[in-house]
């Protein structure tokens, strides 16, 4: 617990303001200029804990084991700047990211105006955090078995989920083996892809500038199609 309150301070952007373009982005032309004003990357991993037998249940979610649910932000020269640990394994990746973003005192480093951080799919798509195209292609491992990306909105997955693995071997480099939900993406229709989309309903407050991110997500894509 002291080293959670800690974090707080610890783990944390080193200019909030995110002025600075991240070099990954600026000296690579897969990513230049179309992602300029993307700034870091959300996601969330399943860490196996030890509990008590009384207290295992809510813990133990499709991964079989007693888990943790992660959430985390990292920037591009894999520095995580923002974690939050203890959510149950059977936390669903919204209700974590939603709690994160509003609560003051995790002091979560919202994004300034006209930047955004990159999520996946288990995260909504919502004004300053650009989350890919759903029912595309995304992963990676599925273009490497399948066809090249084809059309706007796969190339566009394609060079999102390129950027953001960037948070997925910055976990890698941790002593601890995470489980990684990308592994086993639930497909639409799944209890746990419903579940995101009811808690989703219930933020439409929070979501009504899912506008913004759209149209920049669709420049994006038709400038990565024609560059």
């Amino acid at each position: 617990m002291a080293v959670s309150r800690m974090a707080v301070d610890i783990i944390s952007p080193i200019n909030r303001e995110f002025k600075d373009i991240p070099k990954k982005i600026r000296e690579d032309e897969r990513y230049w200029p179309y992602f300029k004003d993307c700034i870091e990357a959300i996601d969330g991993t399943h860490v196996p804990v030890t509990i008590s037998p009384t207290k295992q249940i809510p813990f133990i979610g499709r991964k079989g084991i007693p888990t943790q649910n992660i959430m985390a932000v990292c920037d591009f020269h894999m520095r995580f700047t923002f974690v939050w640990a203890g959510w149950e394994g059977t936390a669903h990746d919204t209700r974590i990211f939603m709690e994160a973003i509003r609560k003051e005192e995790l002091h979560f480093p919202h994004p300034p105006r006209g930047k955004y951080y990159l999520v996946d799919a288990g995260y909504p798509h919502m004004n300053e955090y650009m989350g890919p195209y759903r029912r595309e292609r995304y992963h990676l491992p599925d273009f490497r078995r399948g066809p090249r990306p084809m059309g706007m909105r796969e190339i566009f997955n394609h060079a999102h989920s390129s950027l953001r693995c960037t948070i997925e071997r910055t976990f890698g480099d941790i002593e601890f083996k995470p489980y990684d939900d990308d592994e086993d993406y639930l497909p639409p229709g799944s209890m746990e892809d419903e579940e995101a989309e009811n808690y989703s309903s219930m933020q439409q407050s929070e979501i009504s500038n899912e506008n913004v991110i759209n149209i920049e997500r669709d420049y994006i894509s038709i400038s990565l199609m024609h560059g």
